[in-house]
């Protein structure tokens, strides 16, 4: 009896569409086979199997992005019933039907559910977010970080750029230049590594050009929307610190 209604049960979606960058978005609904223990991607790849809309029309299969498959890579991030999170693990028994997937709207529409992160990872290069190594050849081991230290590195290191964070901030749209949270949260890591404090000042300095930290308005969306749990608001507030200090002593000529 179990077997019979678990089989009758479907799984109804609503997903925004767009036939590319310069098209107009419209949506679709669908509805198929529930299965115990579905995704959003496993509905997906069930509508990518048959192509067809809820009243039989055949459509397109719909575009999205997915790696990991295990909230690691970042890439499935869309607007799932309101709220930009992973698609891997928005399980469909967690969430109110009709499913409405979405395109984030912070970034271009590359195609339905495909979006250019371009935005970040610009960002990510303006801040220099990485540890300068010159050549290949071993340089032997590096300068060790406290203890103290590397444990919360460690937890803004588990950024995956998956831009959820951008698509909650109130102060990131096509209108203002703000870099925003995740690119200063790495700022915090890279400027706290041995190494990657070479390029300290540089970072700060970027910071504080336009669109830099002072585009922040502490609405805290960002670390309330973070699936992997990372402070930022906490980085926001020591690199605001880190920038005051580095603007003084560049007056005080130190």
């Amino acid at each position: 009896m179990a077997e019979t209604t678990v089989a009758s049960k479907t799984v109804k979606l609503i997903i925004t569409r767009q036939d590319g960058p310069d098209k107009p978005s419209y949506t679709e609904e669908f509805e198929i086979p529930y299965r115990p223990n579905m995704n959003v991607i496993s509905a997906l790849m069930e509508i990518q199997r048959n192509p067809k809309t809820r009243s039989g029309q055949a459509t397109a299969p719909v575009c999205w992005e997915s790696n990991c498959l295990e909230e690691v890579c970042g890439a499935c991030s869309m607007v799932i019933n309101g709220k930009p999170r992973q698609a891997c693990s928005a399980l469909i028994d967690q969430l109110e039907q009709p499913v409405k997937l979405e395109p984030m709207s912070t970034f271009p529409v590359v195609r339905d559910l495909v979006i250019n992160r371009e935005r970040m990872f610009n960002a990510l290069k303006r801040v220099k977010a990485w540890i300068p190594i010159d050549g290949t050849y071993d340089l032997g081991p590096g300068p060790r970080m406290a203890e103290t230290k590397r444990q919360w590195a460690y937890e803004l290191s588990k950024c995956m750029t998956c831009g959820v964070c951008l698509e909650s901030c109130p102060n990131v749209n096509d209108r203002n230049s703000f870099i925003g949270p995740a690119a200063i949260s790495q700022v915090r890591l890279f400027n706290a590594h041995p190494t990657g404090e070479m390029n300290k000042e540089e970072r700060l300095e970027t910071l504080m050009d336009d669109g830099g930290i002072e585009g922040c308005g502490n609405s805290q969306n960002c670390v309330r929307s973070c699936p992997k749990g990372i402070p930022l608001t906490t980085s926001i507030a020591a690199i605001n610190k880190d920038t005051t200090k580095h603007l003084f002593k560049s007056w005080l000529g130190m």
